[in-house]
């Protein structure tokens, strides 16, 4: 009795194509479509995708994604501070929403409907005789208040210092958690804007949640050991500016500053153990925290 023939090896995924080339994990054959160039020799797609699930994702020092290198929350976050300043340039029936307001040295522009809609106003009664306000109930207005801009060139200043801080801290903090620090930054500078100005002041720009950055930038470079020695000049020009130039909100400008600061020590010193649910408990106490004061502020304007 002869012995049969040697039988030529065939992919495992593609049993019509022979092979001799074998996935260098599992050892079985693979044609050259199923090939995936491995550190040695060549691996399967299926041990490729185990491979891939078993490594664990890059994280930065304070535990968000390495994605955030990309800038792509910054990004975001002035394409829609552009979008909201076009749809406000379009609702806007007086012709002077892009420049030639009274703010900033007359170059700040006026408001629009969509200002009037979302700018933070504690309590104010308007031209067709209805009452708007936080304190009316309007609590959005701590959020889109954000958003919105008078004038162009009060948005290009914002989303200047968008630019150049955004990219650093998301970077550090990786996206979720830059994205936190903005949004909890610029809700208690609208916070304190309502709490210490005048029921019928308007206030609207993403300068609360920028002052939030600079405090945030200054808490991570200090926990990082770094120099802070330039931040701090810069903060102290807009600090100035701030108080120098009529027209701008200082209660809204240190509330973002100070609430910043505070949301940037939670998620710089929180623990490395359960360390994103500290950090998300401790956003949660500052956003409640904040939400007291403001039901403090409505039950004063309202009594």
């Amino acid at each position: 009795m002869s012995d049969s023939p040697p039988t030529t090896p065939v992919c495992y995924r593609h049993p019509d194509r022979e092979t001799y080339v074998t996935c260098t994990r599992c050892d079985r054959p693979i044609c050259p479509d199923c090939m995936r160039d491995a550190s040695v020799g060549h691996q399967c797609p299926e041990c490729v995708a185990e491979g891939r699930r078993s490594v664990r994702p890059t994280r930065t020092v304070f535990g968000g994604g390495a994605v955030g290198r990309q800038g792509y929350v910054t990004t975001a976050l002035i394409a829609l501070n552009v979008v909201t300043m076009l749809l406000s340039i379009a609702s806007d029936r007086g012709g002077d929403s892009a420049a030639g307001g009274s703010g900033f040295g007359g170059l700040m522009g006026g408001s629009t409907p969509l200002t009037e809609w979302g700018a933070v106003i504690g309590l104010a009664r308007f031209p067709d005789f209805t009452v708007h306000g936080v304190a009316e109930g309007e609590w959005y207005r701590l959020l889109t208040a954000m958003f919105l801009h008078y004038g162009v060139v009060h948005l290009l200043l914002n989303m200047w210092a968008l630019w150049v801080l955004g990219r650093s801290l998301e970077a550090t903090l990786g996206p979720a958690r830059f994205l936190g620090l903005y949004l909890v930054a610029g809700f208690g500078g609208n916070v304190a804007a309502y709490v210490f100005s005048a029921p019928n002041a308007a206030t609207a720009g993403a300068s609360t949640a920028i002052f939030g950055m600079f405090a945030g930038l200054f808490v991570i470079m200090r926990r990082l050991g770094r120099d802070t020695s330039q931040v701090i000049p810069i903060l102290v020009v807009n600090l100035v500016f701030t108080f120098a130039v009529p027209g701008i909100s200082i209660a809204g400008h240190l509330g973002g500053l100070v609430t910043g600061a505070a949301m940037a020590l939670v998620l710089a010193y929180a623990p490395r153990a359960n360390r994103s649910l500290v950090q998300l408990a401790g956003g949660a106490l500052i956003v409640v925290a904040l939400a007291g004061l403001v039901l403090v502020r409505s039950a004063a304007l309202l009594g």
